[in-house]
């Protein structure tokens, strides 16, 4: 019963992750066909929030009645911060590169994200490197593998790559290839940039993020608070974006609005409470790392719905990705956490209404020896690589 409850708690978070990334795929898709047939982005990003704000908020109020830390002047501000980097500025940063470029292509400049997160993480002292451990250094060698793999995917396209289900096919875009003219590349161009400064914001999110929820473990009500305030500022942005276009509030029964109920539960509600959890436990660089699995996906997907053309370096470049994504991996899987007394009680307190992840207990209210290392009696902490929970940068 123990060991198989180990098992159950290791792959937790990793399986989130995972089935995480599926669900960011669908949305690339859809919210990339959506936008090119016409919606705007400014009101996609405003609709995506209030369905977000309006599915979570009930969850905050009755899991977390009774436990959830006071606000604090400091706690709001962050709380702020992070409505203004994902959903005003991330979001509209990357669904307008999107709509200039591709699904396929965004995504995979997305492969960066792993990297930039683990350099802000050192930066700010989140993440610990130690050049004669192994763990670190698979850690940077997957950072720079991923890098490399995405510049190659961004620098070189080759040949469009011909697979059973894109026989036929009159391929929609051609990963700069195709961009005929000088405005067609001016686009192209200007879309790059775009997700460029979308990955840097979300980058940042995630650091403050695990900062916010150190000093305020309430994952669900921070989730609801990130997407009702995104869902005032985007507001304000859109009315001022789109007053001269009124009719671009108006959505149908159709893909834009299944663009907005997917986007909106599964990629801002579900996902941000997915990511403060295992971001809280695991550390930030641990959810990041899994963001490749999702250009593979959005590229199979792409090509299928989208017409959208693969290229000979796309998949060169998703090999080398991938095997940075092992390695950086196999080195966090190696971390350990550092974990004070006052969140023993706390993990004791939760009960059934918190979500574990990383943290087994023997039965008797008590860390097992394996997630502590050698359980040396110092106050229940331990020497780690990764000090994600000590509440501090």
């Amino acid at each position: 019963m123990g060991m198989g409850w180990k098992v159950v708690s290791d792959v937790k978070p990793y399986l989130a992750m995972v089935l995480l990334q599926v669900g960011f795929a669908g949305m690339y898709i859809i919210a990339v066909a959506s936008l090119k047939a016409g919606m705007s982005h400014f009101v996609l990003v405003v609709y995506r929030n209030l369905v977000a704000t309006a599915v979570m908020t009930p969850f905050a109020l009755y899991f977390e009645r009774g436990r959830r830390p006071k606000m604090s002047t400091t706690i709001f501000l962050k709380i702020m911060g992070l409505a203004i980097l994902e959903p005003v500025i991330d979001q509209n940063l990357y669904f307008l590169g999107a709509k200039l470029t591709s699904a396929g292509f965004a995504t995979a400049l997305f492969n960066t994200l792993p990297a930039v997160t683990f350099v802000l993480a050192l930066i700010l002292r989140m993440e610990k490197v130690r050049l004669r451990s192994l763990h670190s250094q698979a850690k940077i060698a997957g950072t720079v593998l991923t890098v490399a793999g995405a510049v190659l995917m961004i620098l070189y396209h080759g040949p469009a790559m011909q697979f059973p289900w894109t026989k036929g096919q009159h391929h929609a875009t051609a990963g700069g290839q195709g961009a005929v003219g000088a405005a067609a590349a001016r686009d192209w161009l200007k879309g790059t940039m775009m997700l460029i400064g979308s990955c840097m914001v979300w980058s940042c999110f995630f650091i403050l993020q695990s900062s916010t929820l150190r000093s305020y473990p309430a994952e669900l009500s921070v989730t609801a608070l990130i997407c009702g305030m995104g869902s005032l500022m985007s507001g304000a942005v859109a009315v001022v974006a789109e007053r001269a276009n009124t009719h671009a509030w108006v959505i149908g029964f159709d893909t834009r609005l299944l663009t907005v109920v997917y986007a909106g539960i599964v990629c801002s509600g579900v996902a941000y409470y997915l990511q403060g959890v295992v971001s809280r436990q695991r550390g930030p660089v641990f959810v990041t790392a899994f963001n490749p699995l999702c250009m593979i996906i959005t590229a199979v997907m792409g090509s299928i719905i989208l017409k959208e053309e693969i290229t000979l370096g796309s998949v060169i470049g998703a090999v080398i990705i991938v095997a940075g994504l092992y390695f950086l991996i196999w080195g966090k899987s190696k971390d350990k956490i550092i974990i004070s007394p006052s969140q023993l009680s706390d993990v004791s307190v939760k009960g059934a209404g918190a979500l574990p992840l990383t943290l087994a207990t023997n039965g008797h209210g008590h860390i097992k020896q394996h997630e502590l290392g050698n359980g040396n009696g110092n106050g229940g902490h331990v020497d780690v690589e990764t000090p994600v929970t000590n509440g501090h940068y």
